[in-house]
């Protein structure tokens, strides 16, 4: 069963955040619970997040975390997929696949015309399950992030007379 997540989800959530760090070789977070729950359920929620349930077990199979996107060539709304995670136990059993169908459900729904997500490039066993539901690579783009000292350095650069 996927459902949205709820209040009371933020601290398996996280435990799943940490867990997709450890995955990753990430030896450190700065990710909180107080800082999921005002994320997803403060007063201007910013991401949201989806949980797959497996019968008989009170600890969530798997979480998907996103948020609303936008194109400017097609002047429409999407999701952008933030992080999927399905606990060791429940891989392979489909709860990853109808997390994503979930939310490309979402987008029909509500008219969005896409749905995106970035994967590691050594993650080959990811991309061919992506790739096996329809989805495709996009080689021409590459991701950027800005982050520690040279976000604070760009910020810092910005004119005294913007507003």
């Amino acid at each position: 069963m996927i459902r949205e997540a709820r209040p009371g989800d933020v601290p398996a959530i996280h435990a799943m955040v940490r867990d997709l760090a450890e995955h990753h070789d990430v030896t450190q977070t700065e990710a909180t619970d107080e800082k999921l729950h005002e994320a997803l359920f403060g007063p201007h929620p910013a991401v949201f997040a989806l949980i797959a349930e497996a019968p008989g077990d009170p600890a969530p199979a798997g979480f998907a975390l996103w948020f609303r996107s936008f194109s400017t060539w097609s002047g429409n709304h999407g999701v952008y997929l933030e992080d999927l995670f399905v606990r060791p136990p429940y891989r392979g059993s489909g709860h990853g696949k109808a997390l994503m169908a979930r939310l490309a459900a979402l987008c029909v729904e509500r008219g969005w015309d896409h749905f995106e997500w970035s994967v590691h490039e050594d993650n080959e066993k990811a991309a061919a399950i992506y790739e096996a539901l329809g989805a495709v690579p996009q080689p021409v783009w590459t991701g950027y992030r800005l982050e520690g000292r040279a976000l604070l350095d760009l910020a810092s650069s910005q004119s005294v007379n913007t507003p």
